[in-house]
């Protein structure tokens, strides 16, 4: 079998997210976040465009002959974070209240570091977001 070259200008990075109910997670992600729907798979996927970045949105799932001895499932506790995504923006007070306004449940309001201001959010299944102005 031949090597190909890795990585290339032409591959994409997507981030998998289990979730555990498709319909409010969409909303959240389309609703709240901005994010576009690119496509739907048979209701247990999702594909979103997300500043320039694909998420694919999945309801749980036991291994398959390509993962074996893996299951996909959504965070069991909120407070236990593996994984997180940072939105830099330029105005974290102004994104803040729009997000707020849009449904985001923010853990605290924006906090100011001195050279960073920021302010943390979670989609319905816990999946932690931050929005940071540096």
């Amino acid at each position: 079998m031949a090597k190909a070259p890795f990585p290339t200008e032409d591959m994409a990075l997507t981030t998998i997210l289990v979730v555990s109910d498709m319909a409010e997670s969409k909303h959240f992600y389309q609703n709240i976040l901005g994010a576009e729907i690119y496509r739907e798979y048979g209701g247990d996927s999702c594909v979103l465009q997300f500043l320039g970045n694909w998420i694919l949105l999945v309801t749980s799932g036991g291994e398959t002959k390509d993962k074996p001895n893996t299951q996909f499932v959504p965070p069991k506790n909120p407070q236990d974070v593996s994984h997180s995504f940072t939105i830099r923006v330029k105005d974290c007070m102004g994104c803040y209240e729009t997000l707020k306004e849009r449904g985001a449940n923010f853990l605290t309001p924006p906090v100011d570091w001195g050279q960073e201001i920021r302010a943390f959010f979670r989609d319905p299944d816990g999946h932690l977001f931050e929005i940071s102005q540096a």
